[in-house]
């Protein structure tokens, strides 16, 4: 029996991480100062990776380079600010992260916000596509030089249920003429997640880049800060009308995990042997799942938004 198929929902980030030594190794993650990205870098890190987690508050990551620590002794962590609102800002952490490592093992991009409210990022982006997929486009290109040289190295990316949401709307995808709705711009930025995926497998699965997006489920974490007991209310009958034709759904209410095992299968998508060299997969617990829409793994689709998020991000 293969090791995933004894993992479950309480299967921890540390517990996945446990099986495999990854000495020698760097690793990104994204959004690392809390929730799943800081339960990821911990598990990194005790698996014996150099771990460099970025975050947008120099105090949180010296919080969380400390914690690690702490829980893993002698881990080896770098704290690098970044704030995924600034195109500046990202570019200053690419450019520091790629002058320090020659090659990168593993980019984890997990940091996110969910459900926002109309805000518009440093550079003028609706902050939900800026934040889950602009900043984190323009970072991957930075560091593309850095996981080609490693040879065989993984680009997980952060997607979510939520892409059956909404699918991108290539005619005004920064949200400047039509109405906004939080809802179906979450959705859009998870659809974003996965289009991206599938326009890095067609570049960068030759050079020996993976590339993988996962779908972390329910997690109790502060990325639902934004959301009102009307909001949950209104999820839940989504959740219910999104799965009416599904035997084993449930009654739409939310199963939350808690951040250690919330993390579990984003290491296991990071780790996982037999995903090397796999193109356009789509993870839910520890397992490829097949249950995306198809608007979220259309090539011609990926193409556009490739396009339009090099032109946004262009220096």
């Amino acid at each position: 029996m293969s090791a995933a198929a004894m993992f479950d929902k309480t299967t921890t980030a540390l517990d996945v991480a446990s099986g495999y030594d990854l000495t020698g190794k760097t690793v990104v993650v994204t959004g690392a100062t809390a929730g799943l990205g800081r339960e990821s870098a911990r598990a990194f890190a005790a698996a014996g990776a150099t771990v460099i987690v970025t975050g947008r508050s120099p105090a949180a990551l010296e919080d969380t380079t400390n914690w690690i620590t702490e829980s893993v002794p002698g881990a080896l962590t770098d704290g690098v600010v970044m704030d995924l609102t600034s195109l500046a800002s990202v570019r200053r952490a690419g450019a520091h992260i790629a002058s320090v490592n020659q090659t990168i093992d593993i980019l984890m991009n997990n940091a996110g916000v969910m459900f926002t409210p109309l805000e518009r990022t440093e550079d003028g982006f609706e902050s939900q596509i800026g934040i889950n997929h602009l900043g984190h486009f323009a970072l991957t290109r930075l560091l593309e030089p850095c996981l080609i040289a490693a040879g065989t190295a993984r680009v997980v990316i952060m997607s979510s249920g939520g892409h059956k949401m909404g699918d991108i709307d290539h005619r005004d995808p920064n949200w400047e003429t039509r109405g906004y709705d939080k809802f179906l711009a979450y959705g859009a930025s998870k659809t974003a997640n996965l289009l991206h995926m599938v326009s890095l497998g067609k570049r960068l699965t030759d050079e020996g880049v993976t590339t993988v997006s996962v779908n972390p489920g329910a997690v109790a974490t502060s990325l639902a800060r934004h959301m009102s007991s009307q909001d949950f209310s209104a999820l839940r009958q989504y959740a219910r009308e999104a799965t009416a034709d599904d035997d084993s759904a449930s009654d739409g209410f939310l199963d939350f995990k808690m951040p250690e095992a919330g993390a579990g299968p984003q290491v296991w998508a990071a780790l996982e042997a037999s995903l090397e060299g796999s193109r356009n997969v789509y993870i839910e617990e520890f397992a490829a799942s097949d249950d995306v829409v198809d608007y979220a793994l259309d090539p011609e689709s990926a193409e556009k938004l490739w396009v339009w998020s090099g032109t946004m991000t262009a220096s």
